[in-house]
């Protein structure tokens, strides 16, 4: 396939390039370099389009042509979202569209959506594709108006639009990254001691990145338009546990912990159900938490 990935730049797109080229995909790359840099695909036989996904003619001109776009390029920080809920909207809601109004005017196939559990707001785990959406935070509505669009151009064009709701995603090559996973490690490398935002009882489904770019391979393949898909690892983590673990992973270093107040519009137990994905993708994560941990630990201590 020819394969466009916006945000290609980005700590997602730097582990799922090498990985597409790995399976003979043709694959280019947009990005507006505000948060990944053109080093991160240095060496790869692939083109970059330096330019912006709310840019309707730019958007144009790097679907031209290919066959499958995966869409990574967003707003991804919840505090920033409530900071700038127009920012969060022009970023995340008016893109996708953009981007899905290109595919359908040049008869691109596929579309694959990074999605996140944010739409789905504070409920009982573990989440599935049943759960309805009561969002928190602009960003998890931003992202709801994105999966709300990826059905209504299957619905309405015929579109192969397939959503992925990430868990939290960590791994190498996540340098610019502030999700707890990275920030953990970078504090614990640079302080010694990590920040937990409430009692650290709050939990969530951390996903290794390269299980997560198998998962988005497999949706490029599966004949399931339409349809939305849980991707994580189906096992609730408490931030306590992991500050543990990074703690434990890091070594020569003795690193402290410290509780500030809990952040508002956060959820506060989070974990997915994978069953579907498994079923119909075929897909299942590989790599175990405290596996995946000395991986990514042993990245930024290398870095």
């Amino acid at each position: 396939m020819k394969i466009l990935v916006t945000g290609g730049c980005g700590f997602i797109g730097a582990n799922l390039v090498p990985m597409l080229l790995e399976n003979d995909h043709d694959v280019r790359v947009l990005d507006n370099l505000s948060v990944g840099t053109a080093e991160s695909l240095k060496g790869l036989d692939v083109g970059l389009q330096v330019n912006d996904i709310r840019d309707p003619s730019a958007v144009a001109d790097a679907v031209l042509g290919v066959s499958s776009v995966v869409h990574l390029a967003a707003q991804t920080s919840v505090i920033d979202s409530q900071q700038d809920p127009l920012l969060d909207f022009e970023i995340n809601a008016r893109g996708i569209l953009n981007l899905l109004l290109a595919c359908r005017d040049q008869g691109v196939d596929r579309f694959v959506f990074a999605s996140s559990n944010a739409p789905i707001g504070e409920t009982t785990p573990p989440i599935d594709e049943s759960k309805p959406a009561h969002p928190l935070a602009p960003y998890g509505a931003s992202k709801l108006a994105g999966e709300g669009y990826c059905t209504a151009f299957h619905g309405s064009y015929g579109l192969n639009t397939v959503v992925l709701r990430f868990a939290n995603v960590y791994g190498p090559r996540s340098s610019n990254k502030s999700s707890v996973v990275a920030q953990f490690i970078k504090d614990a490398i640079a302080h010694g001691q990590l920040t937990i935002y409430g009692d650290g009882k709050q939990t969530r489904d951390f996903i290794f990145v390269d299980d997560l770019c198998r998962a988005i391979l497999q949706a490029l393949e599966c004949d399931c338009g339409g349809e939305t898909f849980q991707i994580a690892t189906g096992q609730e983590t408490r931030i306590l546990d992991l500050a543990e673990m990074i703690s434990t992973a890091t070594p020569n270093r003795s690193v402290r912990i410290v509780h500030v107040d809990q952040r508002k519009g956060e959820i506060v137990k989070n974990y997915a159900c994978i069953e579907k994905a498994q079923r119909i993708l075929g897909w299942a994560p590989r790599v175990p938490l405290s596996a995946g941990l000395v991986r990514t630990v042993e990245w930024f201590r290398s870095g």
